[in-house]
């Protein structure tokens, strides 16, 4: 072989062999690296779900989902003001996060398989473990989802919602006539207004809908679960640096909480013995460097934003008006599937 030639091949695989060991390493590094150029967290929520996401009359978004927002730049910016919040409708969210449009999402959005492998997405974790229901007006006397057969159902397209319903009137053998809108706030008011006999979605949305109906006592939840709704945050696929720093802004409010760590006891517990209280606040180890972060990264989060459990209790528990109990949301260390990795 000539030797130019023979050059030339080592001088390309050595080139390529380069390009693949800093494509992680550059994929990791894009998005975030972005971000803090831009200065500010573009987060996708949804238009406008109490006790997971909504703004104010003044234009203050608050919730479950909107809190996560808030811990992502805390952990990146030490300061969890500097978000801006991207209100998507269901159809519009998966777009805008694969265009770049949102660094993130943090709406309500169920981790489903198609959803994980070919559309685009990785979901990087559940902050809020769900199932689908159905809401019927009270004076139908209704105790079952298994009592609707026949019935008008209205429901929000684009949706795991939508396919679930299916799946279940076929299931059991039902027959039912879908009212399908694109948008949420349409279908509530065709279901408040009368057009459909029930309305379809995650518990969490129908106990959210009921409190906002003109008249919630007129409506009820049923209590048939028809699905499991695992709801989390997602970041475009390939970007696993990324997926880390959002990943574990969700992991260190759940270790905090389960460690007692809270948003008023966090600077007197920097000084605690504990060593995985020690590891969460940045006093030992370097496990903020390694997602690109300085080593207070979670102190920044529960100093600003709080443990999961004040942020489950202040935007959808007992401190709020949707008082929803923890249930599956609870720690696994009290019968729940909230599971905090371990920093070390």
């Amino acid at each position: 072989m000539d030797a130019g030639i023979r050059n030339r091949r080592i001088a390309i695989t050595t080139a390529a062999l380069l390009a693949v060991a800093a494509g992680p390493a550059m994929a990791q590094t894009k998005t975030l690296d972005t971000v803090k150029a831009r200065g500010t967290l573009n987060c996708g929520v949804n238009t406008g779900l109490a006790g997971f996401s909504m703004p104010d009359d003044k234009g203050q978004w608050t919730g479950l989902d909107v809190d996560l927002c808030r811990a992502v730049a805390a952990a990146v910016f030490k300061d969890a003001t500097k978000v801006k919040y991207v209100p998507l409708t269901a159809k519009e969210r998966f777009t805008a996060l694969q265009s770049g449009e949102v660094d993130m999402l943090s709406r309500n959005t169920t981790w489903t398989m198609s959803r994980d492998t070919s559309a685009g997405l990785s979901f990087v974790g559940v902050n809020y473990f769900d199932g689908q229901g159905f809401m019927v007006k009270k004076s139908l006397g209704l105790k079952s989802a298994k009592e609707l057969d026949g019935a008008t159902i209205c429901v929000q397209t684009g949706t795991t919602t939508e396919l679930n319903v299916t799946d279940f009137f076929r299931a059991n053998k039902l027959n039912y006539k879908p009212v399908v809108f694109e948008k949420l706030d349409e279908t509530v008011a065709a279901y408040n207004s009368g057009r459909c006999d029930a309305f379809t979605s995650d518990h969490s949305q129908l106990y959210s809908e009921r409190l906002k109906s003109p008249k919630p006592d007129d409506n009820v939840v049923l209590p048939d679960v028809i699905s499991k709704e695992p709801l989390g945050p997602a970041v475009r696929q390939g970007d696993s640096g990324w997926g880390n720093v959002v990943r574990w802004a969700h992991f260190a409010m759940v270790n905090a909480e389960e460690l007692g760590v809270t948003s008023k006891t966090v600077d007197e517990m920097q000084a605690s013995a504990n060593p995985e209280i020690r590891r969460l606040l940045g006093k030992e180890g370097d496990f903020g460097k390694g997602m690109g972060l300085d080593n207070d990264w979670a102190y920044q989060i529960v100093k600003q934003v709080g443990n999961y459990g004040e942020a489950f209790d202040r935007n959808v528990g007992a401190g709020s008006r949707l008082n929803i109990a923890r249930g599956q949301n609870a720690l696994w260390t009290k019968g729940g599937l909230q599971y905090g990795m371990p920093i070390r």
